[in-house]
């Protein structure tokens, strides 16, 4: 008798659309695979929905809140079942961009300056001389963020009014950020160990939703042709943060390489300073154009596969 397993898509986040062909592409690699699988909105009666399946094991493929920021996760808890990604902590810890990058930092991973500041003070003045990125600080797939360059210019007015499905996705407090320079580099952590890194070069002006999720939107050069130094450096801080959060499953973790006045064959050391890791992510995408699944592949892992793999690492609650 195969296993049932429940696929939670879709939710009531920004990300919603997303969720829904990241659910779509599991629940049908795990079908072809000989499960027995339930699809639930989350969006409504999840808890209903969850003992009418009676699942064995459930996969989360949620994207934003209500869905990696520990809430679902503690609903799942609760249901005792074993269920795919991190836990409550981590979940929430994660998604929480400031106090993410503090253990981040304190684990020796470099950071962007940053600060968290009223949504109302970000629009009436520069809090960081200019470069910089306003973003919320519970969001992810680039939803809601400004790039200010000009300090001639007052900072986007449009972000007091960023609503998404009802409800201002900025949040009260945002998350200003100073700019950093240079490639776009992923890594994705899975069973503990880093795959490798892939950079990824934006046919928009930066690495925005449409750059992310649209057919063609980006290049993604895997493995990313770098020094060798910053490829070890990558996958280090990859593997370092996932651990420092207390992740669990498979996590990507996104960083900015300026590689200008480097050496031709650059040390560890050297790539220190030009390294600066954005954000961890503990709910990766599972579209057609995601990271994670391509870094799998390159390493010999099918999505098939990959799907099984997160059914057989489901974790009980703890």
């Amino acid at each position: 008798m195969s296993q049932k397993i429940a696929v939670l898509l879709g939710g009531l986040s920004a990300e919603r659309a997303v969720s829904l062909v990241s659910g779509q592409a599991i629940i049908t690699a795990l079908s072809e695979d000989g499960y027995d699988v339930t699809p639930i909105d989350a969006a409504t009666n999840l808890w209903e929905q969850l003992i009418f399946a009676k699942p064995d094991v459930i996969i989360n493929a949620l994207h934003g809140e209500w869905g990696e920021d520990g809430r679902v996760q503690a609903v799942l808890d609760l249901y005792g079942k074993p269920y795919s990604h991190s836990g409550v902590m981590a979940s929430a810890l994660a998604m929480d961009k400031h106090r993410s990058k503090a253990v981040m930092r304190d684990a020796g991973i470099t950071v962007a300056a940053h600060r968290l500041v009223p949504i109302a003070e970000a629009a009436r003045t520069h809090v960081l001389p200019v470069p910089y990125v306003i973003k919320p600080n519970a969001q992810g797939s680039s939803v809601g963020i400004y790039l200010v360059h000009d300090a001639s210019v007052p900072p986007p007015q449009e972000m007091l009014d960023n609503d998404d499905m009802g409800a201002n996705i900025m949040g009260e407090w945002v998350m200003v950020e100073q700019y950093a320079p240079g490639r776009e580099l992923t890594v994705s952590v899975m069973d503990g160990r880093a795959l490798c890194v892939t950079e990824i070069v934006p046919k928009t002006d930066w690495y925005d939703y449409e750059a992310k999720y649209s057919a063609g939107g980006s290049v993604h050069e895997i493995p990313a042709n770098i020094p060798a130094a910053a490829t070890e450096l990558a996958m280090e801080w990859a593997v370092l943060a996932h651990n420092a959060l207390g992740c669990r499953g498979v996590s990507r973790s996104d960083f900015r390489f300026d590689d200008r006045n480097l050496s031709k064959n650059p040390k560890k050391s050297d790539i220190v300073n030009k390294m600066v890791m954005l954000e961890l992510n503990t709910q990766p995408g599972m579209t057609p154009t995601s990271l994670v699944p391509e870094q799998a592949a390159h390493v010999g892992l099918s999505f098939k596969a990959l799907c099984r793999w997160m059914v057989e690492d489901a974790s009980w609650p703890r």
